[in-house]
């Protein structure tokens, strides 16, 4: 008997009348997962990502229901593991798996943050529900901030910037010469209504009540850190603790939206490199796709479509095809389907559209097949040769070398505890920005007319952060080395002139500006296309 692992160039998926072999030089072609509840889709993810794993892929997944943890933990060699790779003609081995636990919320892993300014308008208004109206003011937020220097990191560093570009009432007409001029820059971008900003703060209200105020902070999450290896050269793990932000349906959709378009934007070009530089397992993934508006689903379409150059594979996970819009599910090179069952119309419609996305098998009836598939097996189609699909095989899938099934609470506490970037996300920093700053700027209104030479260097302070950190090129245009080099030079004599107090705040500043110039170009958008 044949005995069949992964090799170089391939990774041993599963095997029927043949092995079942998906190509690393054509994997980051994209996925597709597919099936009924309890058919065997999270095994088949798995199989996926200890396969990737073992050929130096990092990989990030989402867990929902905590079953993906086990593999961070040495498999069992229980009855039906070792009775199905003798089935496959595979000598199995127990294993485990370098493992990186991620949460929104910190709870059941490192915290995940990112800064307001990374999400955009575009993504921040989708999450909150806004109409055009709303999204307008949002964005003419967004684009004042950006010109007078004010970095957006957190909620409230949001919240004041929108209470800030219109007065609230006729007391508060008469502001600080610096609020004036971010209201006289909002009004330059058309009419904002007071009505209309505290519609956005309503629903801002109530993306705190469901735990976005611990997404958005710093420190922000560095992608490389989900991009590493082990010290055996295997790729890292990093799984999201998702059960509890399925309940939040918007901000997990928005989250990795996000991810995909910082990845879009941040990764150089690779061409069609010899494996992945990251796989990426988006579980229930109709969540994405409900509701969403036809602008946003096409440039969900162009980023599937165009960061396989840049090196990275997304494989959708669901449990219907149809979840999957046509567009989409066109670039799904690699498939593998479980079981459906055709109860009713829609589920009869969904069976038929499985079996025409394969390329036929004169010997396999592939609709009636999809209905009699058992617990672990499926139908599986990789790309071969020059990307062309294989013919579709029925196969039974390779048993994991992880435990299948959930980490103890001990166990996942034991893993953070070793975790290369322990430390490095675990304590949140509010630093100087867009709150702090217009805070400062309306305490200079306050400050009395015969106060102390020092208040009138406070009162200068806006002027000099606003040459310091302000800005008037586009968003998103990088800087060269010689303006780098201007810019830190400026900084360090305007720091200089202002005092130890102004160096404190300058620095702060500069630590979120950093991130806010250096990711701009997805402001809004998913990755630079959007704005186009």
């Amino acid at each position: 008997m044949a005995d069949y692992a992964d090799n170089a160039e391939a990774l041993f998926v599963g095997k029927g009348e043949n092995p079942a072999w998906l190509t690393l030089a054509l994997a980051n072609r994209h996925g597709l997962v597919t099936g009924a509840t309890g058919t065997g889709k999270t095994v088949s993810l798995q199989v996926l990502a200890e396969g990737f794993a073992r050929a130096g892929v990092p990989v990030f997944a989402a867990d929902i229901k905590g079953d993906l943890s086990g593999i961070c933990q040495v498999g069992a060699p229980r009855d039906f593991i070792t009775a199905r790779a003798r089935d496959v003609g595979l000598a199995w081995q127990p294993d485990q798996f370098t493992t990186i636990f991620w949460d929104l919320f910190g709870e059941q892993g490192h915290p995940v943050r990112a800064t307001v300014s990374e999400m955009g308008p575009l993504l921040l208004s989708r999450m909150m529900d806004l109409n055009d109206v709303q999204e307008g003011v949002l964005n003419i937020a967004f684009r004042v901030a950006d010109e007078c220097g004010l970095p957006l990191v957190d909620l409230k560093d949001l919240r004041k910037m929108l209470d800030s570009v219109v007065p609230a009432g006729k007391a508060d007409m008469d502001g600080s010469a610096a609020l004036d001029k971010v209201r006289e820059m909002a009004a330059s971008y058309g009419n904002v209504a007071r009505p209309t900003v505290g519609s956005i703060q309503r629903a801002l209200l109530v993306l705190e009540n469901q735990g976005a105020a611990h997404f958005f902070g710093e420190p922000a999450l560095a992608l490389s850190d989900l991009m590493k290896t082990d010290r055996d050269g295997r790729g890292i793990i990093n799984i999201l603790a998702a059960d509890r932000l399925m309940q939040t349906p918007r901000l997990y959709a928005t989250f990795l939206l996000w991810l995909l378009s910082e990845l879009f934007e941040e990764l150089p070009e690779a061409g069609d490199p010899p494996k992945p530089r990251l796989v990426f397992f988006f579980d229930e993934a109709h969540i994405l796709f409900n509701d969403a508006p036809k602008a946003l689903l096409e440039k969900i379409e162009q980023v599937v479509r165009l960061i396989r150059s840049k090196g990275v594979g997304i494989y959708f996970i669901t449990q219907n095809p149809l979840d999957v819009p046509e567009t989409v599910l066109a670039q799904m090179g690699n498939r593998i389907q479980h079981a459906l069952r055709a109860f009713t119309p829609r589920d009869q419609k969904a069976v038929n559209a499985a079996a025409t996305t394969f390329r036929s098998n004169p010997k396999l009836d592939t609709a009636k097949a999809i209905t009699e598939l058992g617990k672990g097996e499926a139908l599986v189609s990789f790309l071969e040769g020059n990307g062309t699909p294989a013919i579709v095989e029925r196969a039974l899938i390779r048993p994991p070398a992880g435990r299948i099934g959930p980490v103890t609470p001990e166990e996942r506490r034991a893993v953070i505890a070793a975790s290369p970037v322990l430390g490095k996300y675990d304590q949140a920093i509010d630093s100087q920005s867009a709150f702090e700053m217009l805070t400062l700027r309306i305490a200079e209104k306050a400050a009395p007319a015969d106060a102390p030479a020092g208040a009138s260097m406070i009162g200068g302070l806006g002027d000099v952060l606003g040459a310091i950190f302000g800005t008037s090129r586009p968003r998103g245009q990088r800087l060269s080395t010689g303006q780098i080099i201007a810019r830190d030079v400026t900084r360090s004599v305007a720091t200089r002139v202002v005092g130890g107090m102004a160096a404190d705040i300058g620095r702060s500043i500069g630590g979120s500006m950093g991130g806010t110039v250096g990711r701009a170009i997805v402001r809004g958008a998913l990755g630079g296309i959007l704005r186009r």
